[in-house]
């Protein structure tokens, strides 16, 4: 199968769940929004299971993407940082998944897949990782904050100064978190950001 393909199939399952609880989410309603037959939705992801994890998996990377970006977008480290905070709570405010898999808290609106890995016998690759184990919400703070220090930590820099680091940036993603979970007001998360990150960062 195209992963053209695969990824309609994701895009219906996830306008269906924009607009009804995953209980209600149809795969048959799944397939035709796709333009596929039942089977090849099912040839694909292997049951509405399959196919939730594959979702989640799938917004998990976008989310990911998204914070690679962020760490791209200039030279100054306490921007980089800023930039994503700033996308982590808005990627979270936009989407539900992102939002329950950074929090940890799935609504029953929501597919709420195992986190631990499942027996796979699928012969696609996407769908064999995406049975495999899912980002739980520490596992995103410590690959972002990892993430982070790769980008922003130089060739020379020192084991004290890298550890130093690693705590100023996981600092910025649980401050991200926090906006999630209780919106910040006016100044928004960036102001939150620079002011902790005031002492931190020279």
């Amino acid at each position: 199968m195209m992963p053209a393909a695969r990824e309609s199939l994701l895009d219906a399952a996830y306008t269906a769940l924009a607009r009804r609880p995953w209980a209600a989410v149809r795969m048959v309603d799944v397939a035709a929004a796709a333009g596929v037959s039942r089977q090849t939705l099912y040839n694909e992801f292997g049951s509405k299971e399959g196919l939730a994890r594959a979702l989640v998996r799938r917004e998990a990377d976008a989310y990911l993407a998204g914070v690679e970006r962020a760490l791209a977008t200039n030279h100054d480290a306490r921007d980089r940082l800023t930039a994503t905070a700033e996308w982590t709570a808005s990627a979270a405010r936009e989407n539900a998944l992102v939002r329950a898999m950074l929090t940890g808290c799935w609504s029953e609106r929501l597919p709420s897949p195992t986190l631990s890995a499942v027996p796979s016998t699928s012969a696609v690759p996407a769908q064999r990782r995406a049975d495999g184990p899912l980002p739980s919400p520490g596992d995103f703070v410590a690959l972002v904050r990892d993430r982070a220090v790769a980008v922003l930590a130089g060739p020379g820099t020192h084991k004290s100064e890298a550890a130093e680091l690693a705590r100023s940036c996981e600092l910025v993603v649980r401050l991200a978190l926090s906006c999630v979970a209780a919106p910040p007001g006016e100044g928004g998360v960036a102001d939150l950001v620079r002011g902790a990150l005031h002492r931190q960062l020279v």
